[in-house]
């Protein structure tokens, strides 16, 4: 039976945060073909929606996200004639979903419960923030079956130091919250069972934010990390400059001189 994306991923919106949530806590909400093609349809949605100012990702049951559907990849294995061709498209889809995160003008947020592992890690490393429960572990470990965390690679390996993120592909090691927080792939750590709540308080606070000004912010902050530092420069007061003429920052920078004329 196809799956439906009604079955996959649940949507909910409120005061400007739109919360995602992973629907298949069977199968500990692996990332298969629909759940991706769900996620990517999702992503575009918000992508144009103005009512929008911050998003959430979190998961149904007792896991984040435990990566890849291996049932499902291993289904591709038996077809020797459109084997390849599934997992190349498998993965193309993983990657455009990937990479809309950081390109979506709002800023998104994991809050994780329970495991995060190989492409589900990936995800936690592809959202801008990220907020874990006290029990939230994560993990490469495709190196355990034969398989090289590839592409959770990218996401990590931008994330983490070169050395950190290496010994979690070459050792499939578990890292607990306050590991990961310490490595920099989570910003904060709270109360198991807490992280959907403290996530969406994150999310409201910045939602109060000028769009335009956190929309501009999230662009920059990733169009520098790819730039000679020279060039980053260059490119950071271009967008301040740009930034200063608008609209809102000529509010925000006369409410503050209001205040301090108080």
């Amino acid at each position: 039976m196809t799956e439906s994306a009604e079955t996959l991923l649940l949507r909910s919106d409120r005061n400007g945060v739109a919360t995602l949530t992973l629907d298949r806590p069977k199968a500990r909400n692996a990332l298969s073909i629909g759940m991706l093609g769900a996620l990517r349809d999702a992503f575009a949605d918000l992508a144009g929606d103005d009512e929008v100012r911050a998003v959430v990702i979190a998961a149904e049951g007792p896991a984040f996200c435990a990566g890849h559907d291996l049932k499902e990849m291993t289904a591709f294995r038996a077809d020797p004639d459109k084997g390849a061709a599934r997992f190349a498209e498998l993965f193309d889809l993983c990657s455009a979903v990937m990479m809309a995160i950081p390109a979506l003008p709002q800023p998104v947020i994991a809050a994780v419960e329970g495991i995060a592992t190989a492409a589900g890690c990936q995800l936690v490393a592809s959202c801008d923030l990220a907020v874990a429960g006290a029990e939230a572990r994560f993990a490469t470990p495709g190196v355990q079956i034969g398989l090289f965390c590839s592409t959770p690679m990218v996401a990590l390996s931008r994330n983490l130091s070169r050395k950190a993120a290496m010994r979690m592909l070459l050792t499939a090691d578990f890292a607990d919250a306050d590991e990961a927080k310490a490595l920099g792939l989570v910003n904060d750590v709270v109360s198991a069972g807490g992280a959907l709540e403290a996530a969406q308080t994150l999310a409201a606070g910045i939602a109060t934010r000028s769009a335009y000004t956190v929309r501009v912010g999230k662009r920059a902050f990733y169009e520098q990390l790819e730039m000679p530092l020279a060039e980053a420069y260059s490119h950071a007061g271009r967008v301040m400059t740009e930034n200063m003429l608008a609209r809102s920052a000529e509010a925000g920078i006369d409410a503050f001189f209001a205040k301090r004329a108080r």
